[in-house]
């Protein structure tokens, strides 16, 4: 997450190109080329169409891509399908793989997806339900061979994981603003006391360049995934 020291990741309007500076996004590359995939929501794909690859820091390979996308929103020209093409040449990368959960049907926007490069995956969370089993798509991830996920995502993918109890540990970069009324780092359910907030752990608090990078874990990460997996 990259956010005002407000917490705001963006204003109301939406912008938040830049909120961090030079340095903190050259080390957010350096997370990016560690994991195994990069996940996001396709409201973020749609925001912001990213490419969602490793560009400040030489990589011999790039993280796949998982999506998030109940309704197959995801436009089939998205930036982040044509990165096999448009890396430099001078870096050695391995194709990466582009995973998509859903649980709309629709069978013509899932052959072009197919088409575009992407593994479109059905995990609804029940049968009423209209979004994506989180618990499951993190379980299939993991029977692929991939153990580490980075989010990159907004405020209501990040909720949604921190209510499921799927997050082992955050990356915040915090900028030396204030931003006033925005858009937050998480939405979930409104707590009624404050003995219930998500209780965290510093691991480390360092300046990068002008912003700073805090890394924190839940205290209470018995309940958490890896836990559980």
């Amino acid at each position: 997450i990259a956010a005002s020291l407000d917490g705001r990741t963006a204003l109301q309007n939406g912008q938040s190109q830049w909120i961090t500076g030079d340095a903190a996004r050259d080390d957010g590359h350096v997370w990016r080329a560690r994991t195994g995939a990069i996940l996001t929501g396709s409201g973020t794909v749609l925001a912001d169409d990213p490419r969602l690859d490793v560009r400040s820091v030489k990589t011999q390979r790039q993280p796949h891509v998982v999506i998030v996308d109940s309704d197959m929103q995801t436009p089939i020209n998205a930036k982040l399908f044509t990165i096999n093409n448009i890396v430099p040449q001078a870096i050695d990368t391995l194709a990466r793989a582009i995973f998509i959960y859903k649980n709309a049907q629709n069978e013509a926007k899932q052959a072009a997806l197919v088409a575009a490069g992407a593994t479109v995956i059905e995990l609804p969370n029940s049968a009423q339900s209209k979004h994506v089993d989180l618990r499951l798509m993190l379980q299939d991830l993991a029977n692929r061979e991939i153990n580490e996920v980075h989010v990159e995502a907004g405020a209501t993918l990040n909720g949604a994981l921190i209510e499921a109890n799927l997050v082992d540990e955050f990356l915040i970069y915090l900028a030396p603003k204030l931003l006033s009324a925005g858009r937050g780092m998480a939405d979930f359910a409104p707590l009624k006391q404050l003995s219930d907030a998500v209780a965290l752990e510093f691991v480390s608090v360092e300046r990068i360049g002008e912003d700073l990078r805090i890394v924190a874990r839940p205290l209470n990460r018995a309940n958490f995934c890896r836990a559980n997996f």
